[in-house]
């Protein structure tokens, strides 16, 4: 019975999806050693401007700073248009950052190939455009909705275990129950 138990111990001890680590990052996340892999990112700079951005997560997100002095732009007001699609950007003032999730922009920077982007951006009497390209390689395109076959896999088998496990000791209970006393 014991050797059993050990035996499931290490596949019930195994991360499994959403699982965190000791820093509270996602174990199932991709690893950050590819750049490409930790979100698909932008970069465009002006005399005015810089900014940086990342589409991960079911959004783009959008980090804005004066290029002179590098101090963050809050609250203005930023247009990303791609193609015929614009999105006008929600400013997260917890982050420091501006935020597109119009679903149709994002699933066309979610497919794979070239996304020329013009970003707008209008703080107090300071204005410009800002051109970028999101490459989305088709190795990398986003699929929030991939099946993760090996987890349920792993599930199932775990759960066989469990469930042999539990049979063995219900015939041994039987046959202990049988030798004392003839009783079932």
């Amino acid at each position: 019975m014991t050797a059993s138990l050990l035996a499931v111990m290490p596949v019930l001890a195994w991360a499994g999806p959403g699982a965190h680590g000791p820093n509270g990052e996602h174990l199932d996340s991709p690893k950050t050693d590819n750049p490409m892999q930790a979100g698909l990112r932008i970069e465009a700079n002006s005399d005015t401007f810089e900014l940086v951005g990342t589409l991960a997560g079911g959004e783009l997100s959008i980090f804005i700073d004066r290029f002179v002095t590098n101090e963050p732009l809050l609250q203005a007001q930023v247009e990303v248009e791609s193609g015929a699609l614009k999105a006008q950007a929600k400013f997260r003032a917890e982050i420091g950052d501006y935020t597109i999730d119009d679903p149709a922009m994002l699933q066309k920077l979610s497919t794979p190939g070239e996304h020329p982007l013009v970003i707008t951006v209008i703080a107090g009497k300071d204005s410009d455009l800002l051109d970028a390209v999101l490459r989305v390689p088709a190795s990398l395109a986003i699929d929030d909705h991939h099946f993760h076959w090996e987890w349920w896999a792993l599930g199932a088998l775990a759960s066989l275990v469990l469930l042999g496990i539990a049979v063995a000791r219900l015939r041994n209970q039987r046959q202990r129950r049988f030798s004392l006393g003839g009783q079932v």
